[in-house]
């Protein structure tokens, strides 16, 4: 492999894309390169290359200096791309099969070469289509127990550990998430985004002070405690999966933040899926739901006590405590996800799909209802078996 001569960053496309390829020797000289974007994220360009004598075919994925979807206006930095990097290195070392294989990295070009995973769905996509992933919980909630376990304080010597989180920090990027899941959706603001029919809860919503409270307490926790390398973005349109793997992929909103996060995201988004189901296949996801938790909770439980470094591992007590307070924590940041996907910029595809306006609208209402309780009851609900009976009884 050879070293770029070029290092001024400019977007790439797919003849230049194709050329980069070439410069890399990352494939054979005699090689019949194809290129296409395949991108369909709001922030970077995707390309998919393809040998055509070979059906060999990677991922080269670049950042822009500014959000895709919003366009110049909304700048961001090129740094985030070799944090995404960074991420799938690091939490490579923990689940290898789990992310996809890094090959080359640029932090001035803001590229980064991946495996390419076009053999898998997106798992969104796919659960909306009633595709069954039976080892998607499982694998998830292994993936969550041991990047989250082995970045922490629990696992690491407290040198390497602050070390991490100054190489981790991601300020613009949490920026957004602080601003598009913490603050926005509760507060009358230009990036909501609802239908007239919902006028009525969100401004209940809006005025609900308690909710806002509790919603303050989840976004301090965000912005303060540095518990473990996060993925920040975890919702099944940042994995690829099929009946046997699993990947997950996008960790650009990357930082060291409160453990409960990533486990709260992707089971929020597993919610608003079942959700949208109706009764005959609502139980494949509910099950997906408990698995979830079941996984990474026995699995972190292992992993304490194997590779606990404290003294104070031992302690009869400790351990409950705090998988207790992350459990806590998972509920009230699955809640604040309910609602920000519901009334705030960024919707998803499970509820926005549905062409049904009058279903539309009174499965939104739905979801807001329980995103409210999950952040209101998260301190009373102590069991993932008390969550999926509050789920099922808010069925109408």
């Amino acid at each position: 492999m050879t070293s770029l001569t070029k290092k001024t960053y400019e977007p790439l496309n797919e003849k230049t894309a194709i050329n980069l390829i070439k410069e890399l020797n990352l494939f054979n000289v005699h090689s019949e390169l194809m290129c296409k974007e395949i991108g369909d994220g709001n922030l970077n360009y995707v390309f998919q290359i393809t040998d055509a004598l070979t059906g060999k075919r990677m991922i080269i994925k670049q950042a822009l200096p500014y959000a895709k979807v919003i366009g110049e206006s909304w700048p961001l930095t090129l740094k985030r791309a070799t944090i995404e990097a960074n991420v799938l290195k690091k939490h490579g070392e923990f689940v290898p099969t789990l992310v996809p294989k890094v090959f080359v990295t640029d932090e001035e070009l803001a590229f980064t070469i991946m495996e390419d995973l076009s053999h898998l769905t997106v798992a969104r996509e796919g659960l909306i289509n009633g595709e069954s992933y039976p080892k998607l919980s499982t694998h998830i909630g292994e993936y969550l127990a041991k990047t989250l376990f082995y970045t922490s304080d629990f696992a690491l010597h407290p040198f390497d550990k602050k070390q991490l989180v100054r190489e981790f920090s991601n300020p613009e990027l949490c920026k957004i998430t602080e601003d598009l899941v913490f603050t926005d959706p509760f507060f009358k603001h230009d990036s909501n985004d609802f239908e007239p029919e919902l006028e009525n809860e969100v401004q209940a919503l809006w005025n609900n002070q308690s909710l806002k409270i509790e919603t303050a307490k989840l976004k301090y926790s965000f912005l303060t405690e540095a518990q473990a390398l996060l993925h920040g973005d975890l919702h099944t349109g940042s994995i690829f999966a099929s009946e046997l793997e699993t990947k997950v992929i996008d960790p650009e909103f990357a930082f060291y933040g409160p453990i409960g996060f990533d486990v709260g995201q992707f089971i929020g988004n597993l919610i608003i899926q079942a959700i949208t189901r109706d009764s005959t296949n609502r139980p494949a996801i509910l099950k997906h739901i408990t698995n979830t938790w079941e996984t990474f909770s026995k699995t972190f439980s292992e992993l304490w006590k194997k590779d606990y470094i404290d003294p104070y591992a031992r302690m009869e007590g400790f351990e409950n405590h705090i998988l207790q307070q992350i459990f806590s924590d998972t509920l009230g940041f699955s809640g604040c996800e309910l609602i920000r996907r519901t009334i705030g910029l960024a919707h998803v595809k499970d509820l926005d799909g549905i062409l049904e306006k009058e279903r539309r609208i009174s499965l939104k209402k739905q979801t807001l209802q329980l995103g409210e309780t999950l952040i209101l009851g998260r301190q009373e609900l102590k069991t993932i078996q008390e969550v999926i009976a509050l789920l099922e009884n808010k069925r109408v």
